[in-house]
């Protein structure tokens, strides 16, 4: 005769019950793919189109998997940081063709020390055009005194 467990007591399943999926076996829709990274599936099939994702199919629908949603997180940030879709397609192909990942890891630095050295060139351009701006302000409402001509107030956005 055999002891059945108390009803709170865990049991394993039957050993023909189908193993309850992983997190990182789980497909997405484009639609749960979308949502769940804040973007449309339209900008979805715009990355596909430039060859950044290869979606799985099932029937005619798109199915995502978790590498997917990895890629499109690799993708985003890419253009957040402010590399080209070419560029992040380019580290994005080294994946599968470097098991070591020194290519793809070279290729990441250089990259974002070119990002680095334009973007300080850029706050270089900034200030000088900030500096110009200040002196020009300063020009004027010396002009508006001596003319007495009273300067509004600066409001936000002005």
């Amino acid at each position: 005769m055999t002891r059945k467990p108390p009803a709170d007591t865990p049991t394993d399943p039957p050993s023909d019950a189908p193993p309850k999926p992983h997190r990182d076996d789980r497909l997405l829709s484009i639609t749960e793919l979308a949502y769940e990274l804040g973007i449309t599936a339209r900008a979805i099939r715009f990355y596909e189109s430039k060859g950044l994702l290869e979606p799985q199919r099932a029937g005619a629908n798109r199915v995502y998997s978790y590498r997917d949603r990895a890629r499109m997180m690799i993708i985003l940030r890419g253009k957040r940081l402010g590399f080209s879709l070419a560029q992040v397609k380019d580290y994005l192909d080294l994946y599968d063709a470097d098991p070591t990942h020194k290519d793809q890891l070279v290729l990441l630095l250089r990259n974002t020390w070119q990002r680095i050295d334009d973007l300080e060139q850029q706050r270089r351009d900034l200030e000088l055009t900030l500096d110009e701006l200040h002196e020009m302000e300063e020009q004027t409402l010396e002009a508006m005194r001596e003319a007495g001509i009273e300067p509004p107030a600066r409001q936000q956005g002005d």
